[in-house]
């Protein structure tokens, strides 16, 4: 027995739906094929009168979204059998309605005043599924014109339709007891509820997340093992699927969706940890990242705000030092087998309050941690600012004798040198004392255990003091790191 799915139908206007006006031939034959049923081919003509970047492409914006939405009606409409007997290729109904979505996005950057690009977007989020962002649409155009009539057939057919719809599920709602939540909703990875579905071309469902990281080890579907030339980072949600968990089971989302939420990292006192080696603030380091848990790592940083926690092992304990420093993402580059080319630089330092496993990766809650700061006029603040100007004057000694670099074409580190060098051109105040001890730090040859020390104090005199005990010992064992 045939199955056709009731689903809310909006017409786009009350004839074609089309726009014509003076100045923009190149719509003509792609209004054409449009009037013809050839929605493709008008598709492909607006696309080109859009490359030709015309002065406003408002009217090639409106009809291209027109023939998306037609285009995904027409799929919609196609019977099972018929795709059965001979297969279908492009992209999927819904697909092509979010790029008609994003023409409308950009129609109305360009015409916010124009009442045909809010029923544009209304006809797009009905087709979506999105009724009451719809709806909204189609009354944001009446407030520009309410004479408009295809703007008042389309908002009474979404009322008509979806007051019927609403209607019919209350009664339903009536005669059946509350739905309990099966497994054929739950997700074949980390069995819970489906979170952001995607429904791969094998015809398999799994939460977003589970999906990308089960591809960082091989581009098969974990279940049939069938090859997947998808991207799950940008591979649509399954809408259907994904509202009838939400309007469904409407508290086990809420509970999944913060779950999920407290994963992605979010809160400022939530990092997750590479460990490798000590890093200071302002240190650069280049890092090849190979290992499926922190390639997974990578990516959900390089998401949010490209931030992550450098820590290492305290040779005094042999275990996770508890201090270590933010670094910045500053350059990724990804590779064809998975791998990631990225140079990091440190930021600030924080101290490890708790970890926990995370995905196969270490994730802490930490606490920022700054030098203890120095009354204005008080003698430990005099006797910082003498402090600087000793370390300053050291500093500018060795950066003199840089110049032999030069004889051995290492020209790049003698710019890096000259840069650090501008730096102490002039002795630092209080405010920069933090600082500027670092970007000392970063050029002395120093041990892991130093480096730790170096970290770990909250006091700038001390760690001062230390790396003028550095660089009295020999400006031979300084480099640039």
């Amino acid at each position: 027995m045939a199955y056709e799915k009731q689903e809310l139908r909006v017409d786009l206007a009350d004839d074609d739906g089309l726009d014509d006006e003076e100045g923009v031939p190149i719509s003509e034959p792609g209004n054409a094929a449009f009037r013809g049923g050839k929605f493709e081919e008008a598709i492909k003509w607006y696309t080109e009168g859009l490359l030709a970047r015309p002065a406003d492409p408002a009217i090639l914006l409106s009809n291209r979204c027109a023939a998306y939405c037609k285009l995904s009606e027409r799929l919609r409409k196609i019977p099972a059998e018929l795709s059965e007997e001979r297969a279908i290729f492009g992209l999927d109904p819904m697909s092509l309605v979010q790029l008609g979505l994003k023409d409308v996005e950009k129609l109305l950057k360009l015409r916010k005043e124009w009442p045909k690009a809010y029923l544009r977007k209304g006809s797009a989020l009905a087709l979506l599924e999105q009724y009451e962002g719809a709806r909204d649409a189609f009354l944001d155009g009446l407030q520009l014109d309410p004479t408009n009539k295809a703007l008042q057939n389309a908002l009474r057919n979404l009322n008509a339709e979806s007051g019927a719809q609403s209607e019919l599920e209350n009664t339903q709602k009536q005669k059946r007891v509350k739905l309990e939540r099966s497994d054929e909703l739950d997700c074949t990875l980390c069995l819970k509820l489906l979170y952001s579905p995607v429904t791969t071309p094998c015809g398999h469902s799994f939460c977003r997340a589970c999906l990308l990281q089960a591809m960082d080890h091989g581009n098969k579907c974990p279940m049939c093992r069938t090859v997947l030339f998808v991207s799950p980072k940008t591979y649509p949600v399954s809408v259907t699927l994904n509202n009838l968990i939400q309007r469904s089971f409407p508290e086990e989302y809420k509970e999944r969706k913060a779950e999920m939420d407290a994963v992605s990292l979010a809160g400022e006192e939530i990092l997750p940890l590479f460990v490798m080696d000590i890093v200071l603030p302002s240190q650069r380091m280049a890092l090849n990242i190979f290992e499926p848990r922190y390639r997974l790592m990578v990516r959900r940083v390089m998401e949010g705000n490209h931030r992550m926690g450098m820590v290492g092992v305290d040779e005094t304990t042999g275990r996770l030092a508890t201090v270590g420093c933010e670094v910045e993402i500053c350059e990724c580059q990804p590779l064809p087998d998975g791998r990631f080319h990225i140079e990091v630089e440190g930021r600030r330092r924080f101290c490890i309050n708790k970890t926990w496993d995370q995905d196969g990766y270490r994730v802490a809650q930490v606490q920022w941690i700054e030098d203890a700061p120095l009354e204005e006029g008080s003698s430990e603040s005099e006797e910082l600012t003498d402090l600087l100007k000793k370390v300053s004057t050291l500093a500018k000694l060795w950066f003199q004798r840089a110049e032999f670099l030069s004889r051995h074409d290492r020209r790049a580190i003698v710019d890096m040198v000259m840069d650090m060098a501008k730096r102490v051109e002039n002795t630092p105040d209080l405010a920069q004392a933090e600082s500027f001890s670092f970007s000392i730090a970063n050029l002395l040859r120093t041990s892991r255990y130093d480096r730790l020390q170096l970290l770990r104090t909250t006091d700038t005199r001390e760690r001062l003091e230390r790396e003028m005990e550095l660089l009295k010992k020999g400006s031979h064992e300084c480099c640039v790191q």
